[in-house]
């Protein structure tokens, strides 16, 4: 049974793989705009700047289906995809459609945007590279099954070449070059994997449907420590200071240290499933779960912060902006609240539940809602 309820430890020496390689720099989200899911490789979901008061809605943008996919903004664009099987870009300062491209099946991963090219994997099991500026196809890598996770990337050693690291039903993660499409290596694991591979420190970090989180060499793909969690891992782990933090359907939030390959902590609460991806501050964790509640906890120790109450269970992953937390609920509702004291800021109501994760960049909130329809918020005009 797939982990997704919509359809369905060795450690080699750390010194040796990461002391002094330029190749393997720390890339934080937040510095370019949201360009991929969580804003970039090491998925810690934070944006950089200000959110300004109040906000406002800027412009929608409607699509055939539901938008269950998060959307990437980089460029003054906004890339994003829907279950019509389509992946858009949109004019950032105005909702405009820029281009479009029919993949012929449901697109719910984000698209990844580096090195002039919008990296994005679609339900009929290919992993689309293209071209950011007109939507043209660049090239088409095929895996065995569906992708609905978003795609990371890496630089390879030599640090010349641009790597795309994504995950698929098929239980394998690929690595292929962004200029050509061809296989770099590929790592086969137990199960379905949903999320997005996190990449920092010469790292790939990831769970599945086999309930282990990987970790993985991002220079060869070969297997640096296997982490046992204990149920399935249906979204993402954010790294930060050597630590993995990531959601189980066991109902835990776990952070793993990287470098021994053991949990330093574990969270628990409710028995309700965590399908959020966490965000990750300097000293707090924010994530969502089917409790419908989002959670906030001490970054080194998992002590619980507070906690705050929606209609219905959170699947959206939180971004942090300052002091702000961004997330949608299945409630209908988009949500900022204060990361120092969980209290509500703004909400606005959309009406269909939110499972697309916010993307925040230049003072601006962009998300998609399962009425099919992109929306945007910001400063009033």
């Amino acid at each position: 049974m797939g982990c997704r309820l919509y359809g369905c430890v060795r450690l080699a020496i750390w010194a040796a793989l990461c002391g002094g390689v330029p190749w393997l720099a720390r890339v934080d989200a937040g510095e370019a705009g949201w360009p991929m899911f969580r804003g970039g490789p090491a998925l810690r979901g934070v944006a950089a700047g200000r959110l300004p008061d109040p906000l406002k809605l800027l412009w929608t943008f409607k699509t055939a289906d539901a938008v269950k996919s998060s959307p990437a903004i980089a460029h003054g664009r906004v890339f994003i995809g829907s279950d019509d099987g389509k992946v858009y870009a949109l004019e950032l300062a105005s909702g405009r459609e820029a281009w479009s491209f029919d993949t012929g099946d449901t697109v719910e991963a984000t698209p990844c945007v580096v090195a002039g090219s919008a990296f994005v994997g679609s339900a009929d099991g290919s992993l689309y590279a293209l071209d950011a500026a007109t939507g043209e196809l660049r090239w088409k890598y095929e895996t065995d099954d569906k992708i609905l996770g978003g795609a990371s990337w890496a630089r390879a050693p030599d640090g010349q070449r641009t790597w795309i690291v994504v995950g698929s039903y098929d239980s394998k993660v690929h690595c292929v070059d962004a200029a050509t499409g061809k296989a770099v290596w590929s790592y086969e694991t137990g199960s379905f994997i949903n999320g997005t591979p996190a990449v920092d420190e010469g790292t790939v970090v990831f769970g599945g449907c086999d309930a282990i989180l990987h970790v993985v060499s991002a220079a060869d793909g070969k297997s640096i420590a296997q982490i046992e969690t204990d149920a399935y891992i249906p979204g993402s782990a954010a790294l930060a200071r050597g630590r993995a933090y990531v959601g189980n359907y066991g109902s835990k939030l776990l952070c793993a240290d990287v470098r021994t390959g053991k949990i330093a902590w574990s969270y628990h609460d409710r028995d309700d499933a965590i399908f959020s991806s966490p965000a990750v501050g300097q000293q707090r964790v924010v994530f969502g779960s089917r409790d419908q509640r989002v959670h906030c906890v001490d970054a080194a120790r998992g002590t619980p912060l507070w906690t705050f109450s929606t209609h219905d269970s959170v699947d959206s992953s939180p971004a942090i902006c300052g002091d702000r937390v961004v997330f949608g609920s299945d409630d209908g509702r988009l949500y900022v609240v204060s990361l120092s004291t969980g209290k509500k800021v703004w909400s606005y109501e959309i009406g269909e539940p939110i499972t697309s994760s916010p993307a925040v960049a230049d003072g601006k909130i962009v998300i998609g809602g399962q009425d099919g329809v992109v929306y945007a918020f910001g400063a009033e005009r």
